[in-house]
């Protein structure tokens, strides 16, 4: 969560950048929509709890298909999920097709940032892996929870670092 909120304070620039949060379990929770407000978005990472049943699929669709492609800005601008899991889902409706196709229909770059410490590559952390591959993002297996604000100072650095160019 530190690393999530450090990232925020970091990263938005105050009104140019807005971001939002969604909790999943069994279902998605937006737990702060969007704003360039940095104590709204700690709240909204504050509140993230891990529960019962993992719906990861659910929450991209919905991240990518209800917020970020209904975004419409009169310049241009990235649309990115940073992704925070194990990436085991046993509850989605969606499927990881679904899924790939819904980021990609809405210009969505998925950032996956495993929480697996266990230095063993699972079925979630290659769903993972494949999301981002999918969508031209990168996926980051800390082997330590200290290794997590590294793996947000790389996607800083990376997002920092693009530009985004326009024809008129």
């Amino acid at each position: 969560q530190d690393a999530a909120i450090s990232f925020f304070n970091q990263m938005l620039r105050p009104n140019t950048d807005r971001a939002f949060v969604v909790a999943f379990d069994s279902v998605p929770t937006l737990t702060q929509d969007f704003t360039d407000n940095q104590q709204l978005l700690a709240a909204g990472v504050k509140a993230l709890r891990p529960y019962g049943g993992t719906a990861v699929y659910d929450a991209v669709q919905f991240a990518a298909r209800e917020k970020l492609a209904r975004l419409r800005e009169g310049r241009p601008m990235r649309r990115v999920i940073i992704l925070i899991s194990d990436g085991e889902d046993n509850q989605s409706r969606a499927t990881r097709n679904e899924v790939i196709e819904a980021a990609r229909r809405a210009e969505v770059t998925v950032y996956a940032i495993s929480s697996n410490l266990s230095n063993t590559k699972t079925r979630g952390d290659r769903m993972m892996a494949a999301l981002a591959e999918e969508t031209g993002g990168r996926v980051f297996f800390p082997n330590r929870l200290e290794d997590v604000a590294h793996a947000f100072k790389t996607i800083q650095e990376e997002l920092r670092s693009q530009y985004a160019v326009s024809y008129k």
